[in-house]
């Protein structure tokens, strides 16, 4: 427990490193609860967030989450653990390394016999000497230093620009990837949804049909029903409370509000119950036109009405896309929306081809489908029913801004919602390989012409034999220069679309 006081006239900002588990990722609520206990301001026990001010009175602080608990300590670890893991090609260094290192033996060895034979006196010195400078600058050293300082300073980049690499084999496998599948909600939009029309039957009023919905969706944590209640009660309607709610995932709801038995969802919810449209399905499809989402509204099983929620795309989602068209990738857009709200949303982004009407539990097998056409694929959601996806895909991102399952599925994770980060972890996956092939090509060059001219390969053209105190030279400067090409990756500058 800490407590905070505020003296007149003075202003303390109170920072929760501590408990900033969502505050990192972009959320705005941490679960980590910090609890204010404003015992001389009167509000009772209010949450507290990152860069909160108090400038009167005084309040107790409890942390509720602390130290390894933290998001900046989970950040850390996830860091080392990525900078410690192997990549799949730091495997075929080690394999070659290990099949360099006995070669490398036998040639000394066999420098050293060919001198000792046939070299000019004194024999043994020149046999030792050049013995010696072959073992020391065939030292696998850049070989073996080539893959992991390019992993370590590419997730540590990629730290910096808001993306967690949870492994260095999830860094690797990114640049490999061919399709990249986005779900729509959370991911490309706002996942604020809002009502912007309602559409009634014969004998239903407007407020009533709203009313109505807004006491079934009330304990849904659905964004749809949460938009349709945030309507009712911005508009001052008095709910009631539900009874016998039953979810119909990828569907709507049912459930009886007073003696009315309600059905929301949307048009597959409504032809399983056999519920007559009449003209609704017509303006359902103009509301799809348009991107918005029709959800129609049943009561006792007639239709009573529609209403038209619409949820904004992110500010720079048009752009991300553009980025990830950029790189070669194709890419998708997944969701449980009508088809032609899907294309209309699909047509503002740019993207020719969606999977719409597609249930919670389907996307997984979307997934499998585009991989079983030889596909890699990544799946980029926020949602907890994302999850199976996130984990059947070959790489799996999500959005900081979603729930922990989704995070702890993926492989990469962006810090914020911006979607643009999608792009930055591919292309920076791109420059660390091409970083990573770079190192390893120098170090095989440099051994290759390296060990013969130790071995003395030029001593009959030429009469030169490579020094020994020269070998250990050129050996250390081939480690520094695949150290400095790595640290170049600090200064990498991502292009926008």
């Amino acid at each position: 427990m800490l407590r905070i006081a505020c003296m007149p006239a003075v202003v303390v900002a109170v920072v929760f490193l501590a408990c900033s588990e969502r505050i990192a990722l972009g959320q705005t609520r941490p679960p980590n609860i910090v609890l204010l206990v404003a015992d001389d301001m009167g509000y009772g026990d209010i949450g507290a967030y990152g860069a909160t001010l108090n400038k009167t009175g005084s309040f107790t602080l409890l942390a509720t989450g602390v130290g390894s608990q933290t998001v900046l300590a989970q950040i850390i670890r996830l860091v080392q653990e990525a900078q410690g893991s192997k990549a799949p090609i730091q495997r075929l260094a080690d394999y070659v390394a290990s099949i360099f290192v006995p070669v490398v033996l036998g040639i000394a060895t066999l420098t050293f016999l060919v001198w000792a034979l046939f070299g000019p006196a004194p024999s043994l010195t020149f046999a030792l000497l050049n013995c010696v400078a072959v073992l020391i600058i065939a030292c696998p050293c850049a070989l073996g230093l080539a893959t992991p300082t390019a992993i370590m300073v590419g997730t540590g980049k990629g730290a910096e620009l808001g993306v967690l690499f949870k492994n260095a084999p999830s860094l690797e496998t990114a640049h490999k990837l061919q399709t990249i599948v986005l779900d729509k909600t959370g991911t490309l939009t706002q996942g604020k949804p809002t009502v912007t029309d309602i559409v009634t039957q014969p004998g239903f009023a407007e407020t009533e049909v709203l009313r109505l919905a807004a006491s079934a969706e009330r304990g849904s944590e659905h964004p749809l029903g949460e938009a349709i209640v945030s309507a009712a009660r911005a508009r001052g309607l008095t709910l009631e409370e539900s009874q016998d709610f039953q979810a119909l995932p990828g569907h709507g709801i049912r459930t009886t509000v007073g003696t009315q038995t309600v059905l929301v969802g949307n048009v597959q919810c409504m032809q399983e119950a056999r519920v007559a449209l009449g003209g609704l399905q017509k303006t359902a499809e103009a509301f799809a036109s348009d991107g918005k989402t029709p959800v129609y509204v049943a009561v006792h099983g007639r239709g009573a009405g529609l209403m038209a929620v619409a949820d904004t795309l992110k500010p720079h989602a048009k752009e991300a896309v553009e980025a990830l068209r950029a790189l070669g990738l194709e890419v998708l857009m997944i969701t449980g929306d009508h088809q032609r709200t899907a294309t209309a949303i699909g047509q503002k982004l740019g993207m020719t081809h969606v999977l719409a009407e597609v249930l919670p539990e389907e996307k997984t097998r979307q997934i499998q489908k585009l991989q079983a056409l030889g596909k890699r694929v990544a799946m980029v959601g926020d949602g907890i029913n994302d999850a199976p996806a996130l984990a059947q895909a070959d790489v799996g991102i999500a959005i900081g801004t979603g729930t922990d399952v989704a995070m702890e599925a993926a492989d990469i994770t962006l810090m914020s919602g911006d979607v643009r980060g999608i792009a930055t972890a591919i292309y920076l996956s791109h420059r660390t390989m091409r970083t990573i092939k770079q190192n390893l090509f120098w170090a095989f060059v440099y051994n290759i012409v390296g060990i013969p001219i130790a071995a003395g390969l030029l001593y009959p053209a030429f009469g030169v034999l490579l020094n020994p105190m020269l070998a250990a030279v050129a050996m250390a400067l081939s480690s520094v220069s695949v150290v400095t090409n790595s640290l170049r990756l600090r200064r990498l500058q991502v292009p926008r679309a």
